[in-house]
């Protein structure tokens, strides 16, 4: 069995920063992490693979530094990973970005199952896998919290929904996205350090992938940023400081009174 995980490198969350005039995140300069919610997408596909066999490969669209977040997924246990990048791809918004994942996991081949996680904190859309099992034409299942077993090219899933959960089999290939719920991804080990480190991880540019250049990066993405700024707080409150009895009431009666104002009394 061949598992192809997605996964993306992101600013660490207290350094997200924003570019107003192209409404794009800023990387440069910025500490990098893999995507906290694709760890678990990582750790479940290697389960899989512990338990029916096969590889399980990453792949990253970003910057050069991108290398890093795959070498790291290595030492998680991942067998081998892909780099997209190139500068052409800059800008990219979920679906540009979802087609050239889309058409890097075409020129892999040869798959059972993508694994996604559910969205990344810096986008935060939650559009990337569906979309990339729209290019690719899979049967797609969100919100994986369970995967139950895998027989006869059919794979069992409980899913988050409103109410609970819910029991899907679907057929293989397909793609899942998956939650927090799914695993507890585990830490990268000494072997894996050491084989990530020795890792020979190739990179696939708009030229290796044939693709049209009027479809990727800003010119092939559909969403377009307007405008940025940062909203103005202009909540004004009063404080009562209330250690005593009579500090008590008169903090009571001034809630009491503001309640009545607002009708909500």
């Amino acid at each position: 069995m061949r598992i192809i995980v997605p996964i993306k490198q992101v600013p660490e969350t207290k350094s997200v920063k924003m570019d107003e005039k192209t409404g794009t995140v800023i990387r440069e300069g910025v500490e990098s992490i893999i995507n906290p919610l694709d760890l678990y997408a990582i750790e479940i596909a290697v389960q899989l693979k512990e338990s029916n066999g096969g590889e399980v490969i990453a792949v990253s669209m970003g910057p050069p530094k991108a290398i890093d977040a795959l070498k790291e997924a290595i030492a998680m246990g991942v067998d081998s990973a892909v780099l997209v990048s190139d500068r052409a791809f800059a800008g990219s918004d979920t679906w540009a970005t979802s087609y050239v994942l889309a058409e890097s996991i075409r020129k892999i081949g040869d798959y059972d199952l993508v694994i996604c996680g559910e969205r990344a904190t810096d986008g935060d859309t939650g559009q990337v896998g569906p979309e990339i099992a729209s290019f690719l034409k899979l049967p797609v299942v969100s919100y994986v919290n369970k995967v139950n077993k895998i027989t006869d090219g059919v794979i069992s899933t409980h899913r988050l929904v409103e109410e609970g959960s819910e029991k899907l089999e679907s057929e293989m290939p397909c793609l899942l996205t998956v939650v927090k719920e799914v695993s507890d991804p585990r830490l990268p080990t000494l072997r894996g350090k050491q084989k990530a480190r020795k890792a020979t991880i190739p990179v696939f540019g708009i030229k290796d992938l044939n693709l049209d250049p009027k479809k990727v990066g800003l010119a092939g993405s559909p969403t377009k940023v307007v405008k940025i700024f940062k909203p103005k707080v202009a909540r004004e409150c009063e404080k009562i400081v209330a250690r005593d009895e009579e500090k008590i009431k008169e903090a009571v009666g001034k809630l009491e009174m503001f309640l009545k104002k607002k009708e909500i009394l």
